[in-house]
């Protein structure tokens, strides 16, 4: 009778499986079967994309030195900051307007073009600046090649904003997915070749050129310069609030990158990136996905209070109880972790990873907030807070830095963090009616679980013989040893304590 159960719970698997397949690759439906069709695309291409670059970081990492990275870190920086406060908001604004876009796309392709070429030709010509600002004079060549990254982004077609705007997200995967794959193996085999920070410079522009190219072959309409100044101006009426919300993020984002680079040298920026890129998993992925699925939901909940609480408790939930223990074994692995797979080069940024492990925890927290807060009209107070983060970060980070280095530019971004998140959190609750006790009760049981985790990890980690050998059988046993922990511990809070993570998980997703 077992034996029955299981063989049609495997045949039952293997049909989900083929309907799955079926509906991914399908492009008829309704409006709801399109958005839960384009969530899927969106976290699968989130897990290659992410794992690509992931297996690009460490191979570069064992080629490269930590001072490449940070002088790829400064060309990067400029070329972010060029295009965070030159944002247009036209991709947003074609994508938001409702009805056919098509006679708008050459006037919005013709300002994209400008943009890119201005933003290059400032790359090029701006490069000595740049490497007089950061007194990095090896930083200026690899800036000045960026320049040719940006013509190719430019001239991409505008028609990507098909992908989103129809929900086409399998074409999102394939425009995506080749650029990096293509940014993967070009850099990759250039740094084992020129061991030199002009392998990522390499990569990134064969990536956009692929892109480039791709695009032209997925959406083979024609484009031609054209400013139509009416279309223009409507675009940029939308468009010029992604501007400003672009700027503030990139200064509470990238600001203490810059601070660290201009202050502390290439070399300690390069620590930093990387410390950064590793400690903020839990942040920059969990929370990215669950916000995109709960905003649109918000939004029609907002008019009822019950079931907006019920909806943003179970989100908290959740992502306390996949984004505390993620951070954990990121903390109690960081020394192994960084040993194994980047060398004993990059071991002065262990400190850093597990610091900055701690902001990236409150961050997962706070941006379970964002949703909410934007769902129900207040978008005005997710900025404010921004600025309230921003302004502690400029009195922090000097004074901790010149105390502790690196260090302590980390600790300066965790105390910065600290404030804005908990007025996000307080905002949260106060627009869900949610008690301030229940809001604590909720991520006080993952913490629980999470540092009992922790805990257990730590004593086997203790007992270990510490060889090169011993250490990735450690590290390979250290996860599987965390992770039957953390199962049996948040198994005993459910069944104790009611709290039922695992049912609001599947309710959720």
């Amino acid at each position: 009778m077992v034996y029955k159960r299981a063989l049609f719970n495997i045949r039952s698997t293997k049909v989900s499986v083929r309907e799955l397949i079926k509906f991914l690759f399908s492009n008829d439906g309704s409006l709801k079967k399109k958005v839960l069709r384009g969530g899927v695309w969106v976290f699968i291409l989130r897990i290659f994309q992410r794992g690509l670059e992931f297996i690009r970081t460490i191979i570069l990492a064992r080629l490269l030195v930590p001072k490449d990275f940070g002088l790829m870190g400064i060309a990067m920086l400029t070329m972010s900051a060029l295009n965070s406060f030159s944002q247009t908001g036209i991709k947003e604004a074609l994508i938001q307007k409702q009805g056919g876009i098509k006679d708008y796309l050459n006037t919005a392709w013709t300002i994209q073009v400008i943009r890119g070429l201005t933003i290059s030709a400032i790359l090029f010509f701006g490069a000595p600046l740049v490497g007089s600002f950061f007194a990095e004079p090896g930083a200026v060549p690899l800036t000045r090649a960026l320049a040719l990254s940006e013509l190719f982004k430019a001239f991409t077609h505008i028609g990507v904003v098909y992908f989103q705007k129809e929900l086409e997200f399998q074409k999102q995967f394939l425009y995506q997915i080749v650029g990096v794959a293509a940014d993967l193996l070009i850099s990759v085999s250039t740094a084992i070749v020129l061991r030199s920070p002009w392998a990522m410079v390499y990569g990134l522009i064969g990536g956009n050129f692929v892109r480039c190219l791709l695009s032209y072959v997925i959406i083979p309409s024609k484009l031609k310069i054209s400013l139509d100044q009416r279309q223009a101006q409507e675009l940029w009426n939308f468009g010029k609030w992604i501007f400003g919300s672009g700027a503030l993020i990139f200064l509470i984002t990238q600001g203490d990158d810059i601070f660290v680079g201009k202050v502390l040298g290439a070399t300690m920026l390069g620590f930093y990136q990387m410390a950064y890129r590793i400690s903020n998993l839990p942040a920059t992925e969990i929370t990215h996905v669950i916000s995109q699925i709960t905003f649109p939901a918000y939004a029609k909940l907002q008019d009822n209070k019950i079931k907006l609480q019920k909806a943003y408790l179970k989100v908290l939930k959740t992502t306390a109880f996949l984004s505390f223990p993620m951070a954990g074994l990121i903390f109690i692995l960081a020394p192994d972790f960084t040993r194994i797979f980047l060398g004993d080069k990059w071991m002065p940024m262990v400190p850093v990873i597990q610091i900055l492990t701690l902001w990236g925890l409150i961050r997962s927290i706070g941006a379970t907030t964002t949703p909410v807060i934007s769902a129900t009209g207040r978008p005005e107070v997710l900025t404010k807070y921004q600025l309230f983060q921003l302004v502690m970060l400029s009195f922090l980070i000097y004074p901790l830095s010149a105390r502790f280095g690196i260090i302590g530019t980390s600790l300066a971004v965790v105390f910065a963090s600290i404030g804005a998140n908990s007025l996000a959190c307080y905002t949260a609750v106060q627009i869900t009616s949610c008690s301030i006790k229940r809001f604590i009760v909720t991520i006080f049981f993952p913490l629980v679980d999470s540092l009992l985790t922790v805990l257990f990890a730590l004593f086997l980690k203790t007992y270990c013989i510490n060889s090169m050998v011993m250490l990735l059988v450690l590290f390979t046993l250290c996860i599987m040893f965390y992770g039957l922990v953390h199962s049996g511990t948040s198994y005993l809070l459910d069944k104790a304590l009611a709290y039922k993570a695992r049912k609001s998980m599947k309710e959720l997703f």
